[in-house]
This record gives C-alpha cells, sequence and structure tokens, in this order.
C-alpha cells in the first residue's frame, strides 16, 4: 500500500485491515513523502499492530512507491491496497479461500462499491461498480477488457509467483491497474470473479485519478491499441474500424500514426463515400466482403452495442465473432 496525503483517511483503512476474519497477513505500507501528518498516523498503528511495516520511498509517484515497498514483501499471496479506502470484514478470508481452490496461474478478483464522505455519489461510479460487479459475476474479464479496467487494482489476489512472472510493478505505465490487468490477459493467468463487494472504494476531489494528467483522458486508447496489436491482431485477416465518431476519429488516428493498415465502416450515410485521414469510408455492409475481420468498434452508447451484437450475429452465413468494443 502506498500512503500520500490520506491523513484524513488511513486510519479508517488501517481499522479495516486489523479488524480482518483472516488475520494471517502483512501489510507494507510504504510512505510517499506525504506532508500532512499520514506517516505520524501509520507509525503509530505501526508501533501497536507488528503486522504492519512502515517504509519510506526514495522516489516520487505512486508506481515507484509500490515498485520500492515490493522488495520487503515476505507473504506469497498479494494484495494492493489503497490508503484511503475500506476492507470488508472478510476480503482477505474470502480472496484466500477461493485462490486455495485453484492454485498458482489464477487471479481472485471480487466486486466493488464505491463510496463518498461528503456529497452524493456520480451516477458514473454507480455505472461503474454496477459494470465491474456484473463481469465478476459473469467471469467475462477478458471479454470486456478493451472497454475499461475490469480488475480493479484493489480486488484481486494472487500468488507472488504469477506476479512476478507478469512484471509486477517494474512497468512504469499508468493507468497502472489497467496495464497489469493486460498484463494478466497477455500471459494467460485465468481470472476467478467472485460475485460478492470485496473493496469499498473512497470517491473524493483529490483522488489522483481526478487530478494527475494523466488520468485525464479515460478512454486509454494508446494503451489498449498497444496491447490489442500484441495480443488478439491477427496480420493475416482484415482489421475493421467501426464508427466515424469522436472515438472513431481518435483511434484511427493511433493506428495511421503506428502505421497499421484498416478499413473503415460506419452507418452515417453523410460520412460513407468520403476520405477521412486518407482512408475511404465505406458502409457496414461491406464487412461481408472482408477476409475473416477482426474488427475494433468504437460506438459507446448501450443500445448501439447491443444493436451491433445482433447485427454481427446474423450477417452473412456465419455471424461475425471477432470483434471488441472500444469505448
Amino acid at each position: 500500500m502506498a500512503a500520500r496525503d490520506t491523513a484524513a483517511y488511513v486510519g479508517a483503512c488501517l481499522d479495516s485491515i486489523i479488524a480482518q476474519s483472516y488475520q494471517n497477513w502483512e501489510l507494507i505500507v510504504v510512505n510517499d513523502h506525504s506532508k500532512d501528518g499520514t506517516e505520524v498516523i501509520i507509525t503509530d498503528y505501526a508501533q501497536k499492530e507488528n503486522r504492519i511495516r512502515l517504509y519510506h520511498s526514495p522516489y516520487q509517484k505512486l508506481i515507484p512507491a509500490l515498485k520500492y515497498g515490493y522488495q520487503f514483501v515476505n507473504g506469497t499471496l498479494l494484495n494492493r491496497m489503497d490508503s484511503d479506502d475500506i476492507m470488508p470484514k472478510d476480503k482477505i478470508e474470502t480472496l484466500v479461500t477461493h485462490w486455495l481452490k485453484y492454485g498458482k496461474g489464477h487471479i481472485i478478483a471480487g466486486g466493488t462499491q464505491h463510496f463518498v464522505t461528503e456529497g452524493k455519489l456520480g451516477g458514473g461510479f454507480i455505472r461503474y461498480d454496477a459494470w465491474l460487479n456484473e463481469i465478476a459475476k459473469t467471469q467475462t474479464h477478458y471479454q470486456e477488457i478493451y472497454k475499461e479496467c475490469v480488475i480493479p487494482s484493489h480486488c484481486w489476489m494472487l500468488h507472488k509467483d504469477d506476479f512476478d512472472t507478469v512484471g509486477g510493478f517494474e512497468p512504469e505505465v499508468y493507468p497502472e491497474d489497467y496495464d497489469l490487468c493486460f498484463r494478466f490477459y497477455q500471459n494467460s493467468l485465468k481470472v476467478i470473479g467472485i460475485d460478492k463487494v470485496l473493496h469499498h472504494w473512497r470517491d473524493r476531489a483529490n483522488r489522483i485519478s481526478r487530478t494527475w494528467e494523466i488520468y485525464q483522458d479515460n478512454r486509454y486508447f494508446d494503451l489498449k491499441i498497444r496491447y490489442f496489436l500484441q495480443i488478439d491482431r491477427n496480420p493475416n485477416r482484415d482489421l475493421v474500424l467501426w464508427g466515424a465518431g469522436k472515438h472513431g476519429k481518435n483511434l484511427a488516428k493511433i493506428l495511421l500514426a503506428q502505421k497499421v493498415s484498416f478499413h473503415w465502416v460506419c452507418k452515417n450515410e453523410n460520412k460513407i463515400g468520403h476520405n477521412v485521414y486518407g482512408v475511404f469510408l465505406e458502409s457496414v455492409e461491406n464487412l461481408l466482403q472482408k477476409t475473416e475481420p477482426q474488427i475494433i468498434i468504437a460506438v459507446s452508447g448501450p443500445d448501439d452495442q447491443q444493436e451491433i451484437k445482433e447485427q454481427l450475429s446474423q450477417m452473412g452465413k456465419r455471424p461475425i465473432k471477432d470483434y471488441w468494443f472500444f469505448l
């Protein structure tokens, strides 16, 4: 757990860890240059509870702090925590119990619930929680991975050897939790979802996902395209981009910058037949002329997504199945 300027919340966080029904744990806390009394609070807890060990990162920012703290880990099963969040009492016990059923090569992932100390929780967070919890329930993490981060950074457990295999905290890539999900996927670790809320995720105005520039465009198309080309792209098949709105245009620019050839289709009659960024826009019906197409879909509305799924399932003699929604 990295901690920086969370004095108002870290006590409640540590209390929730100490209260865990599963007691065989260690907590590695890395103070990342706090200036608000966070260090004093954690020091007091560590003096009373020998399972809490406090270190001070010589480096700035989240990933370097996590990487620094990781060298002090003695445990074999890992979970990451944020210093302003809260664990349900049975979080660790539930994760450990399920991991023991499957063993190495598996990640156990649970559901989340956002909360706020003051004000009202935004609808976007409520929808994100519902989406994450449905993924955990249906175990569709990798099928949905190009939409958003499918495993929250706080709500997984895996063996240290598996964590090391995928590179741990080594890559300094943000958002770090989303990059880690893609590395789980790339290394074929199996995700076992649990239909249960195992993490209480605090929203606040000054959380880094709101204040750091790297998080401002939360579509993370560069990250998604990079991993798509590494993991799922088959260069012997036609690549198709579906959608010529804002998302589609942004994705087209990234593909063109990386010199990736693709066909571009949409349903907008005003755009079909025109060149955009030097690429000819075709009708969706032209998909049937492509060679086993792999389709990146840049359409975000839930109703539109369902309509596209139905259209692809009914197109041609065999339904088109190789498609991914990039939102």
